[in-house]
C-alpha cells in the first residue's frame, strides 16, 4: 500500500476512517469491481481514507449524484489525488458550469443519439473484419486483438488520427494513467499534446470531415474561434477516454459472459437483449471515479468537507448500491431497472455516453454472430489497474472454431 498521509484531520471522525488504498489496495483481485464492492461493504457510504494524501471517498448512487451535481462545493477544476503543482487541464472535465455550456454545445452534436446512430453502418463493419480476423484461429487476447482495436479505432476516426498508432496511443494513455507525480504527469501529457499539436498543424492546411477540423472552423459565438490551447485541453480528455474507458468496461463485461455459457447462447438466439446485456455491464463494471477539489467548507450527511480537500466518487461503486437493487453484485439483464452513473450526470455527464452504449452493443452482436460460444483460457491471470480509471490488462479467450 501506498505511505499514510502524516495526519487524520481533526474534523474527521474516528469512525469515518476506513484504510483503503485506491491505487494499490491488496483486497482487490481480477474481479476488480467484485473485490472492491466486498472490500468496502464495510466502509461508510462516505469515508476518510488516509492513503494518497488523504481523501474522501463517496460509495453511494445518491451521494455521488448529491456530489457531482453541486459545482459550487466540489469543483471539477483539480481532478488528481494526491494534488499536484500544475494539474491537468481538461475541457470541458475540468471546467464547472455555466462555462463548460459553451464547449459542451461544441461537442454534442458529434456525439449526440442522431450522430451515434449515423456512424452505426461503419462502426458494425469496423465490428466485422475486426471479430472476423480471430473468429477462425480459436483464441485471441479480447482486450489486445479485439476490445482496443473496435472503440479506439471508432473514436481515432471521428478525431482523424492514424490508426496504425492505435497501440502506442493507448500504451501513452496507460502510462498517463499509472502517473502519481507531477512530473510524470507531465511527461505523459507532453506526448498527447505533441500528437495533437501535429495534428492540429496539419488540419488546418488540409481540413477533413473530423472532430479537429470542427474545432477549428466551429464558430463560439460572434466570430469567436476557439484557440489552440483550447483544442488541446479538449482533445487531451477526448484522447483519454477514447483510448481506455469504452475498451475497458467492455472487456470487464466479456469477462464476466465468458464464464456464462448460458447467457451466450440466449444472447446468440436473441439478438434483440444486446441493449440489456450493454447496460447491465455498464452497470456492474464501470471503471471510471470522478475526483472533486473542495472549494468551501461544507457539512452534509454528518461528514465535514474542508476547502482543500479531495473527494472522489467512486462510480464504478453507483451501480452496486443494495439500497437502490435486490443483490447488486449479480449479472441479471432481466432487471427491471439498471440504475448506475457510470457516465456521471449533472453538469458532467459524459457526452459520448450514446456513443458507448452502441459501441458495446454493436460489438457484442458481431462476436456473437462468429463465436457463440467461448470461455477464458484456464490458469491465466488477466492483470488490472486500478486508481481513478480502472483497466483490464489482457484476457485471454478460447472457443472451437466453426
Amino acid at each position: 500500500m501506498a505511505s499514510l498521509a502524516p495526519v487524520i484531520p481533526a474534523h474527521v471522525r474516528p469512525e469515518q476512517v476506513f484504510d483503503f488504498d485506491i491505487y494499490a489496495d491488496p483486497r482487490i483481485g481480477d474481479d476488480v469491481q467484485g473485490t472492491y464492492s466486498a472490500a468496502l461493504k464495510g466502509a461508510p457510504d462516505i469515508f476518510w481514507s488516509p492513503r494518497n494524501g488523504g481523501h474522501w471517498v463517496v460509495q453511494r448512487h445518491d451521494l455521488i449524484a448529491e456530489v457531482v451535481k453541486n459545482p459550487g462545493v466540489f469543483s471539477a477544476r483539480e481532478m488528481q489525488i494526491p494534488r499536484v503543482e500544475n494539474p491537468p487541464f481538461f475541457i470541458p472535465l475540468s471546467v464547472d458550469p455555466p462555462e463548460n455550456v459553451p464547449y459542451r454545445h461544441v461537442l454534442m452534436p458529434k456525439f449526440s443519439p442522431r450522430a451515434v446512430a449515423e456512424m452505426e453502418g461503419r462502426m458494425r463493419a469496423l465490428a466485422a473484419d475486426i471479430v472476423a480476423s480471430v473468429a477462425d484461429k480459436g483464441q485471441c487476447d479480447f482486450v489486445h486483438d479485439v476490445a482496443a482495436r473496435f472503440p479506439v479505432s471508432v473514436f481515432m476516426e471521428v478525431m482523424g488520427l492514424p490508426l496504425d498508432k492505435l497501440h502506442h496511443f493507448r500504451a501513452i494513455a496507460d502510462t498517463y494513467f499509472k502517473a502519481r507525480t507531477s512530473e510524470a504527469i507531465q511527461a505523459s501529457s507532453q506526448q498527447i499534446f505533441g500528437i495533437f499539436n501535429e495534428l492540429i498543424a496539419y488540419r488546418r492546411e488540409t481540413p477533413g470531415d473530423d472532430l479537429i477540423t470542427h474545432f477549428l472552423t466551429v464558430d463560439m459565438g460572434g466570430g469567436r474561434r476557439l484557440s489552440q490551447d483550447e483544442i488541446l485541453a479538449m482533445c487531451f480528455v477526448l484522447f483519454l477516454g477514447g483510448m481506455d474507458t469504452v475498451t475497458n468496461v467492455t472487456a470487464f463485461t466479456f469477462q464476466h459472459l465468458a464464464g456464462d455459457p448460458a447467457l451466450q447462447a440466449r444472447l446468440a438466439a436473441q439478438p434483440d437483449l444486446m441493449p440489456r446485456f450493454a447496460e447491465e455491464g455498464l452497470r456492474m463494471f464501470g471503471v471510471i471515479g470522478t475526483p472533486r477539489l473542495v472549494v468551501q467548507d461544507f457539512d452534509a450527511h454528518g461528514v465535514s468537507f474542508r476547502m482543500g480537500e479531495m473527494v472522489l466518487c467512486a462510480l464504478w461503486q453507483s451501480g452496486r448500491d443494495p439500497a437502490k437493487l435486490d443483490d447488486p453484485d449479480r449479472f441479471d439483464i432481466d432487471r427491471a431497472e439498471m440504475p448506475h452513473y457510470n457516465f456521471s450526470t449533472g453538469p458532467h455527464l459524459c457526452l459520448g455516453h450514446a456513443l458507448a452504449r452502441a459501441e458495446m452493443r454493436i460489438l457484442a452482436e458481431e462476436w456473437l454472430k462468429r463465436v457463440p460460444g467461448f470461455r477464458a483460457v484456464p490458469g491465466v491471470r488477466h492483470g488490472f489497474r486500478i486508481g481513478t480509471v480502472i483497466a483490464i490488462e489482457s484476457l485471454p479467450l478460447e472457443w472451437d472454431p466453426a
